[in-house]
């Protein structure tokens, strides 16, 4: 069992995990052992995400997710393979965390009346630099 946080949790039979040779250092042992870690996780079918966190995890991780609803996450930064499907657990957890909050919905504002002549003010002054840049014009000779 995958505990999330204290309302979501995901039974480990819905996790599948592949492993494969991993790249990078490691010498000889590297090209003889599958110590890479692919998880692989219906998204679609689960119903262990509410459905609202369910909606955010697939907008927000949508390029993760295969044409049949599969979430795929790998990891090879380790050596050990038992290490690396705990970096692929530890990586999915802290996904569903990020989604797990709903967004705090925008309260539309006014700006202050301070702030609009701040605005204004600022415009002003870069107006006047940008005039004072340019070539005298003919009227101002005579």
């Amino acid at each position: 069992m995958l505990d999330v946080n204290d309302r979501i949790s995901i039974p480990l039979r819905e996790l599948e995990f592949e492993f494969s040779r991993s790249g990078g250092p490691g010498g000889q042992n590297v090209n003889k052992t599958n110590t890479r870690a692919s998880l692989r996780w219906n998204v679609t079918a689960t119903h262990s995400l509410p459905h609202s966190v369910k909606e955010r995890f697939r907008k927000k991780y949508n390029r993760r997710i295969s044409q049949k609803g599969d979430f795929v996450l790998h990891s090879q930064r380790f050596r050990d393979q038992g290490k690396n499907v705990a970096d692929c657990l530890s990586r999915l957890r802290e996904m569903i965390l990020s989604v797990s909050v709903s967004p705090k919905k925008r309260v539309p504002t006014r700006p202050t009346r301070a702030s609009k002549e701040r605005r204004l003010g600022t415009k002003k002054r870069k107006a006047d630099q940008k005039r004072l840049r340019r070539s005298p014009e003919k009227d101002e000779f005579s």
